[in-house]
């Protein structure tokens, strides 16, 4: 017997299950299918959990915005009950320190004092005092160490810092997955893993009829929703649609480093940095560890790969990141053994999203996401749910974007900047940063 939905979520990473959880709210009848065991198995669960709320362009620091406060009401929003272990919000702020390659941070100021993003600004003797384990002379631009000058310093100081204190990041995000999953079916939505997509099926019309699993299994819905992070370029070739994507996705692998713990105390007071002088952003990990992800620099290569055939293991960007932060950490310890994880990035041309409608009738798609719309994931949930009802109801979304009115900061946000037949914006960073 052929099961009958209204709407399938492909993928139930911590962005799909939360558009199955609003579209479950809505009133839709939901299935999230994922090829994974379990909620946030895939490269949700290696995301860095980072909450922040600046990014390069006015409306991506506005969404990011609005996040914050989701995450920081996260059992208010799930609806969780009392015992449910929910996934944690360690609010610790988050500096930026201010350089040459951000423009010393004069843009996202303004798009801070714009929306309403508060913020601090640091001298150099701030830093000091409080970060006396810091060397704060620039080394722009960042290198790799068979670059000529590296580690090196290039002259001068970096110009203070401007500290966000509406930020930090998750402590475990799969585990905000499986709190989006459950709070989904709380709304009446289904999960189904271990559940691999080989056909999306469309009707006589060219629109969308359902999906076939890989066991045989025919289930029919007229939306399918394609949240399937890396693989998220191979799922729409599957639907036909792309051929009208001025903005495409991109499988990329990505490494994080944990090293030992710099400084005594810095895991319980520790807060979140980025660092475009050296290119390189931390945070305290569990276990006493430092953090470390790339800033993805011109002399860092991009590494597309196949995200069903590519190598985890680390490679020598591992080392290269832990040597950049040695630059302003002079302390840091680089152990032999390498920690961390490596894990894919589903990545647009742009670093900017796609949350949009597509070409073909009834299929929709929440991709390239991974890298900096972790924090973004429960608004993205809402953001879809609106943008595919109001699709369903006749609005041209193409010709007459989805207004989003945002809950907590009153703003209205026009979901034509995320559309997949944007050009691509050249006010982004192109890079992790967003």
């Amino acid at each position: 017997m052929t099961e009958q939905f209204d709407a399938i979520i492909i993928g139930a990473g911590v962005i799909g299950s939360a558009v199955g959880l609003e579209l479950a709210r809505k009133g839709y009848k939901t299935l999230n299918v994922d090829k994974l065991p379990a909620a946030g198995y895939g490269s949700t669960s290696g995301s860095c959990a980072i909450i922040r709320t600046y990014y390069s362009t006015v409306d991506g620091s506005a969404l990011a915005y609005e996040g914050y406060f989701y995450w920081k009401n996260w059992k208010e929003f799930l609806g969780a009950p009392d015992d449910e272990t929910l996934a944690y919000f360690h609010e610790t702020g988050t500096m930026v320190t201010k350089c040459e390659a951000n423009g010393f941070m004069v843009r996202a100021k303004e798009i801070a004092d714009e929306i309403g993003v508060p913020y601090e600004e640091w001298s150099n003797d701030d830093i000091r005092q409080k970060m006396p384990h810091y060397d704060l002379r620039c080394f722009y631009p960042a290198k790799r160490p068979e670059d000529e000058g590296f580690g090196e310093p290039t002259g001068g100081e970096v110009g203070g810092a401007v500290f966000f204190p509406k930020g930090g990041y998750i402590n475990d995000p799969q585990l905000s997955a499986q709190n989006l999953r459950k709070a989904a079916e709380r709304a009446g939505g289904k999960f189904r893993f271990n559940a691999e997509i080989t056909e999306i099926r469309k009707d006589a019309n060219g629109a969308i009829a359902g999906i076939t699993l890989k066991d045989g299994t025919r289930i029919n819905a007229p939306i399918v929703v394609n949240v399937a992070g890396p693989h998220s370029a191979k799922v729409n070739a599957m639907a036909g649609a792309l051929d009208d994507m001025n903005v495409k996705t991109r499988a990329l692998k990505q490494e994080v480093v944990h090293v030992p713990m710099p400084v005594e105390g810095w895991y319980e007071n520790g807060w979140v940095t980025s660092d475009s002088d050296i290119a390189c952003y931390t945070r305290p990990e569990k276990g006493n560890f430092l953090l470390i992800g790339s800033e993805d620099p011109p002399c860092d290569e991009q590494v597309e790969v196949d995200p069903d055939d590519w190598d985890r293991n680390f490679s020598e960007q591992w080392r290269i990141q832990a040597m950049r932060v040695a630059q302003r950490m002079p302390s840091l310890g680089i152990p032999s053994q390498m920690k961390g994880v490596t894990e894919l990035y589903d990545t647009a041309d742009d670093w900017i999203p796609i949350y949009d409608k597509s070409q073909v009738p009834g299929f929709y798609m929440a991709i390239g996401s991974s890298g900096n719309q972790y924090k973004n994931a429960p608004v993205a949930g809402k953001m879809m749910a609106e943008l595919i009802d109001a699709d369903r109801n006749g609005q041209d979304h193409d010709k007459d974007p989805v207004q989003f009115k945002m809950d907590y900061t009153g703003r209205t946000l026009n979901l034509g900047f995320f559309s997949r037949r944007r050009t691509i914006n050249k006010d982004s960073s192109f890079s992790v940063l967003g």
